[in-house]
């Protein structure tokens, strides 16, 4: 009897040590941004996302959309309330199940907060249920919802998700997909992933696709019209399923000739950098009028434009490099976008070399020749070429110049091995320039950071003493006396994709790849 009279003592006073603590670190809002300092705003703290399944209805006489998005989560520390990347009109939320107060606020945050606070570790579900007309929306002055003749696309880089469904709006955090879209009967929902199924019911069709590897929400896409597809598979057995605008016109060969070798390319890249990461394959044009590519996930967006000079297999090789480069392994942080577009760049030079049009020694050479010290070219650092030169042509040509840099100092067996590892090392989750350099110099044995900080990271030309050691000399004679490769107009016609007004310079001016029509 008298232990039991202690004993509620005894335990009352353990609760309270134990409140004390709890009380000094009480449950906290969820950041507004992943911590991206290129774009402070892009992302979300505070939980991590698992699978979105997005379902889906969308008209396209009237751009409108409607849509319940269902996030499975888990929260990575004691949140009061976390937000979401999101620009159409939210009627409902609920976390967990029950109902959750939400408002809007800066240019493009959903702040969701639960009724019961979410502990460390949770696994949490938000549904949000919401409609909208995505074209008529718009965050830092521009959209990335591509309206066409006869529908609608999402596309764009590094940001296109929160047109049409909410998430966490980074690379950082990777997801698989369900997509489900009701469209009205003879039109076409192409997404990302494989075509589960289809169903009609009462003049709509519903289009059911799935995203089984993580994916970037920027790699996410969606494009509603009237398409012809073509289905097959590549010699390895992955499944090839493209997509055609009904309505592309005098671009609608030259299209067809360069994405039907997608799965032809798709093998060849497996030589050099391994086993294709997913289970899909593919391509789309919808009749969009914007000028550049993207590598969404498994089926890469071309606008028509980019098939204006006849067929374009080199930007059909740069979007799939991309597959292993930029979405198998994601960057961390937007300033990492060297290790995406510096390799695929690279591989549409090994294409070059592949068709006998030109080495990547000789378009190395010849991009340090064309460029005299004093061009604006070489201010630009491809290893930190901050967010208004993210794009910027020298990302993409310098940073091919980098990669033929490294194999000239490491040598063949080295580098690709290389090539191949680095995808396998990293795959699916994301890595950074400096795990690269690290990466590089634990399989070649040699310190590379001179090297990294000379073709990577300094704003200006690397000089004779440097471009000799990478073996690219003759360089130093200048321009005229290396003669232009083969290839280098086909490239160029990609550089004009991704490069110099790729996005529509003036169109958005937000730098060289004018946010508003996309920046890919």
């Amino acid at each position: 009897m008298h232990r039991r009279i202690i004993t509620p003592g005894a335990l009352a006073a353990t609760v309270l040590l134990l409140a004390i603590p709890a009380s000094a670190a009480p449950h906290s809002p969820g950041a507004p941004g992943i911590g991206d300092p290129y774009y402070p705003d892009y992302g979300n703290g505070g939980y991590d996302v698992s699978h979105y399944d997005l379902r889906l209805k969308y008209q396209p006489s009237t751009d409108e959309l409607e849509g319940t998005a269902t996030l499975v989560a888990r929260a990575t520390q004691d949140l009061s309330s976390f937000n979401l990347d999101f620009l159409l009109d939210v009627g409902e939320v609920r976390v967990n199940g029950v109902k959750a107060s939400f408002r809007t606020s800066g240019e493009q945050e959903l702040e969701i907060t639960p009724k019961t606070p979410l502990s460390e570790g949770a696994p949490v579900t938000v549904v949000v249920r919401y409609r909208g007309v995505p074209s008529s929306k718009q965050a830092h002055g521009f959209t990335s919802w591509h309206r066409t003749p006869d529908g609608g696309v999402a596309a764009n880089e590094p940001e296109a998700a929160a047109w049409w469904f909410p998430g966490n709006d980074h690379p950082l955090d990777k997801a698989t997909y369900d997509v489900s879209v009701l469209v009205p009967d003879g039109t076409q929902a192409i997404s990302n992933g494989t075509l589960q199924s289809t169903s009609s019911r009462l003049g709509w069709t519903r289009w059911n696709w799935r995203s089984d590897k993580p994916q970037a929400t920027y790699l996410a896409t969606l494009a509603v019209g009237k398409f012809d597809v073509t289905t097959g598979t590549t010699e390895g057995g992955i499944p090839v399923l493209n997509a055609y605008s009904k309505d592309l016109g005098a671009h609608a060969g030259a299209a067809r000739a360069s994405l039907e070798r997608t799965g032809e390319i798709a093998d060849w890249l497996a030589g050099y950098f391994g086993p294709y990461p997913y289970n899909a394959l593919g391509g789309y044009v919808p009749n969009t009028n914007t000028g550049y590519a993207l590598e969404t996930q498994t089926r890469p967006f071309y606008s028509p434009r980019q098939f204006a000079g006849g067929s374009n297999v080199s930007v059909v090789v740069h979007e799939l490099a991309h597959q292993w480069y930029g979405d198998a392994v994601s960057l961390k942080r937007w300033k990492d976008i060297w290790i995406n577009e510096g390799f695929a760049r690279y591989a549409q030079w090994l294409w070059s070399e592949h068709e006998g049009e030109g080495t990547a020694q000789e378009l190395a050479d010849y991009v340090y020749a064309s460029h005299p010290a004093d061009d604006p070219f070489w201010t630009v650092k491809p290893g930190d070429p901050g967010p208004e030169n993210q794009f910027d042509i020298a990302v993409y040509d310098r940073g091919a110049l980098a990669v033929q840099a490294l194999r000239s100092k490491i040598g063949d067996e080295a580098f690709f091995t290389i090539l191949k590892g680095w995808p396998a090392k990293y795959a699916h989750g994301n890595a950074s320039v400096a795990d690269f350099q690290r990466y590089a110099e634990e399989v070649s044995g040699m310190p590379l950071a001179a090297l990294f900080d000379t073709w990577l990271l300094q704003p200006s030309k690397p000089g004779v003493p440097a471009a000799r050691a990478a073996a690219v000399a003759k360089g130093t004679k200048g321009a005229k006396g290396v003669s232009q490769p083969r290839s280098w107009k086909r490239i160029a016609a990609t550089n004009g994709v991704h490069g110099h007004g790729e996005h529509g310079h003036g169109e958005h001016g937000h730098g060289e790849h004018g946010h508003g029509v996309g920046r890919r």
